[in-house]
């Protein structure tokens, strides 16, 4: 059931949420709840992200939505060179660690916004780092299924598998060394992580196991305000997205396509799910050809938004047959989500990852920092936009979303999981806006997520009435089990005209919405 209160918020897990519930119940604001929980999520649901990630933010605040890019950059010794002889980026290890951005994030979000000193913000975190919390069953399982590839990184098993193996559901965890590090972060509002005794464990654990990044790399790293993207959609809605480098802009391309056909029905098979699928598909063939750092966009971001431009991809759209799609060419010149609101107006859409699960597997010692993967979404192709480079951004799929209402703060929400996100977006979208339905009920409705091939993923729950229409028009449709967590997890709040909220949350994982 969704929380109606005043405060609120959302997030995976349920310590985190009540962490966010105990800074607004302490004089905190919509930002001092978000960031208490995320920093919490680095302890409670380590296998989804960790404290080397990277995050993005949208902030709702006076009227105004600000958007932070808090993604770091490659290490100065990734050239080109360094990976001649691959076809593709690697999976794991030290060759797919960027500067981790999230801890900066943390830190500048608190110092523009927040209420509270943001040492207080850890003190959640640091609790159950130090006394430990019942694993659950949902995380549990994560943790079983990722440690068999990740065991044999450089601090993994010593972290992670202290006895041999992960924890099973109902075991008490504990971690001191990340507890002890999260102090550090906490007393030096950030610095140590990029300027320290962090940084200089960081940078020595790379130089003895194999990596690249050095001091300067986590010293040069800085976060930016940026400003936001969005797309029109059914006249009186806009979807705020974050610019590249994030993969927010295929969410507002395939909208911008949705919106020029008529809105879906209840139970319509082909407003819900095909054409949706097939807007997607356009969408993703774009982001993957065009979207990189932000440096090397110039005038393509909004070009790929150009109404002009995505009426012609909408028209390569056949209502009755799917259709294998290709890159257009516009006019030339895992991951945590969690939102909060509170009483005063202000809402934060947060998100941070580690990318994969654990993230590259790698964590340095005695800290209980896990390095993210997001490397591994460069390109290896000469020429791309998004081909390795020094201190360029790869390309990103984390991505959290906004909706306003004629001005007016409609939702916070996000959808986790890869390349989930942008497309979970859009099916949120039509759940909320086209359907009028209520968080909790949009984020229970059945999804669907393509993949490349094109393939097409449904969850176990989609109607059979809607799997044979989909069949019968050519899409290569892939069933999933009932405990599937390929589709993401959504968390969503809705503010009512009256200016409270309704909170939901997503229980595919081990979500909880909390209010007051």
């Amino acid at each position: 059931m969704p929380v109606l209160a005043p405060n609120a918020v959302s997030t995976s897990q349920p310590l985190a949420a009540q962490a966010g519930l105990r800074m607004l119940l302490a004089g905190g604001n919509a930002i001092d709840a978000a960031l208490a929980a995320a920093i919490t999520l680095t302890v409670v649901e380590p296998v989804m992200n960790g404290i080397g990630g990277d995050a993005f933010a949208l902030v709702w605040d006076q009227g105004q939505l600000h958007a932070l890019n808090a993604s770091g950059r490659a290490p100065a010794a990734w050239t080109p060179e360094r990976f001649a002889g691959r076809d593709a980026m690697p999976e794991l290890g030290w060759d797919t660690v960027t500067v981790p951005g999230q801890v900066a994030g943390w830190a500048e979000l608190s110092k523009r916004f927040g209420n509270l000193p943001f040492a207080s913000l850890f003190e959640p975190a640091i609790g159950y780092a130090t006394n430990g919390f019942a694993v659950s069953p949902v995380i549990a399982r994560q943790w079983a299924t990722q440690a068999p590839r990740l065991k044999d990184q450089p601090g993994f098993a010593e972290a992670f598998l202290p006895n041999g193996a992960a924890p099973t559901a109902g075991d008490i965890w504990r971690f001191p060394a990340q507890a002890r590090t999260l102090q550090r972060i906490a007393d030096t509002l950030g610095r140590d992580f990029y300027e320290g005794e962090l940084a200089d464990r960081i940078s020595a654990f790379a130089a003895q196991t194999g990596g690249t990044m050095v001091a300067a790399d986590l010293q040069n790293n800085s976060c930016d305000w940026v400003e936001p993207i969005a797309m029109q959609y059914r006249g009186d809605y806009l979807l705020h997205e974050l610019p590249p480098n994030g993969q927010g802009i295929a969410a507002l391309m395939a909208l911008g396509m949705l919106d020029t056909f008529d809105p879906p029905q209840a139970d319509d098979p082909i407003g819900l799910f095909h054409l949706p699928i097939e807007a997607m598909k356009l969408a993703f063939a774009d982001l993957h050809q065009h979207v990189a750092d932000p440096i090397g966009m110039g005038d393509l971001t909004a070009q790929m938004l150009d109404p002009a431009y995505l009426r012609r991809r909408a028209a390569l759209i056949d209502h009755k047959r799917a259709a294998t799609p290709i890159a257009g060419l516009p006019e030339q010149g895992g991951t945590v989500y969690l939102t909060a609101a509170d009483s005063s107006g202000m809402m934060v859409s947060f998100i941070q990852s580690n990318y994969h699960g654990f993230g590259s597997g790698v964590v340095v010692p005695d800290t209980g920092i896990a390095l993210h993967n997001r490397g591994r979404n460069f390109s290896l192709i000469p020429g791309h936009r998004n081909q390795v480079a020094p201190n360029k951004r790869p390309m990103h799929t984390i991505i959290p979303a906004f909706i306003t209402r004629k001005g007016q703060p409609f939702a916070s929400f996000g959808v986790m999981g890869g390349n989930m996100q942008a497309q979970g977006h859009v099916q949120m979208m039509q759940q909320l806006v086209d359907l009028q339905r209520n968080p909790q009920a949009a984020i229970d409705a059945p999804r669907f997520r393509v993949e490349p091939g094109p393939r097409v993923m449904l969850e176990s729950r989609v109607p059979t009435s809607t799997l044979e229409v989909l069949q019968a028009a050519g899409h290569r449709i892939e069933p999933q089990s009932p405990d599937s967590l390929d589709f993401g997890a959504a968390q969503v709040i809705l503010r009512q005209e009256h200016g409270g909220y309704i909170a939901a949350s997503d229980p595919r994982r081990d979500g909880q919405a909390v209010g007051y």
